[in-house]
């Protein structure tokens, strides 16, 4: 824990949520459902997502980018490499960038070598190491495909300002869909942290991400869960209400949204106006007879 609050390191990497069938969720130990759906899904976002084996051109360039080794030692870096991205493929992000630091200590110009150590980082909850790596990676490739995680980075390290700072230049970059959606998700994340739930409200809403739709993706599902976390927060239980609901028809097991409506309580049942009570009653005219 540092000084100003900020955890470099998440103390647990256990996968948390989960929206089954709809792609790969964040790992770590959400605090809170904010937290839940904003961590960036990384590997929904990256080209490592498809990856089985280490691809023969990002071999060809870690021996080009380490030509003053000998051949041995520069094959011995690409079964490195190979290794750190079956272990990323499986799951096992700690081991991914035990294997690719040095790597990328011998090849910083790789691009697709910085990527995987930036993401094998920020899934192990190493906020400074995947901030230096995925800023390499994005100067290397003039990409804003990895914006999402850098913002949701500086979400973790405390600073909102550098959070909001991101989520502009994301903006302007005409990002794809999915990709604006997750910076979305963490910059409205953000101002919640920061104390402004109706300023995080109304960046989802008013971006259209209360609207239902027939056949929703990942992306949809969970900027409504963060959205329907914020209503509950601000103490509107019945837009809370209907959008978990929402969800779950769509994936019953997605997130933890069942425990959630349970905390809700029952539905309350609302009452009719007097006025068309009044008909009901034993004293009120009997209608027209056949």
């Amino acid at each position: 824990m540092r000084a100003d609050g900020a955890s470099d390191e998440w103390t647990d990497t256990a996968i948390r949520g989960k929206t089954r069938g709809r792609g790969e969720q964040p790992a770590g130990p959400p605090p809170s459902g904010v937290d839940r759906a904003a961590r960036a899904s990384s590997t929904a976002l990256s080209t490592l997502s498809t990856r089985k084996a280490l691809p023969p051109e990002i071999a060809a360039e870690i021996r080009n980018a380490a030509y003053v080794a000998t051949a041995l030692h520069r094959e011995r870096l690409v079964e490195k490499a190979e290794s750190a991205y079956g272990a990323y493929e499986r799951g096992r992000y700690q081991d991914a960038l035990r294997a690719i630091k040095p790597v990328a200590e011998e090849t910083p110009s790789v691009a697709a070598v910085r990527e995987l150590a930036g993401l094998a980082a920020y899934r192990s909850g190493k906020w400074r190491e995947a901030l230096k790596h995925l800023q390499a990676h994005a100067a290397l490739t003039d990409s804003a495909e990895h914006l999402p995680v850098l913002m949701d980075i500086q979400r973790a390290l405390r600073k909102p300002k550098k959070v909001a700072d991101l989520w502009t230049e994301l903006r302007q970059s005409s990002p794809e869909p999915d990709v604006l959606a997750e910076g979305r998700i963490v910059a409205a994340a953000s101002l919640a942290e920061s104390g402004d739930l109706q300023g995080a409200i109304a960046m989802l809403a008013t971006a259209g991400a209360s609207k239902a739709l027939r056949n929703p993706s990942n992306r949809h599902i969970r900027q409504w869960y963060l959205l329907a976390d914020l209503y509950e927060r601000a103490g509107d239980v019945p837009r809370a209400r209907e959008l978990f609901e929402r969800i779950l028809r769509v994936d019953r097991e997605a997130y933890d949204v069942a425990d959630r409506l349970v905390g809700l309580g029952p539905v309350r049942k609302v009452r009719p106006p007097a006025r068309s009570r009044a008909g009901t009653g034993a004293g009120s005219k009997a209608g027209p007879k056949d």
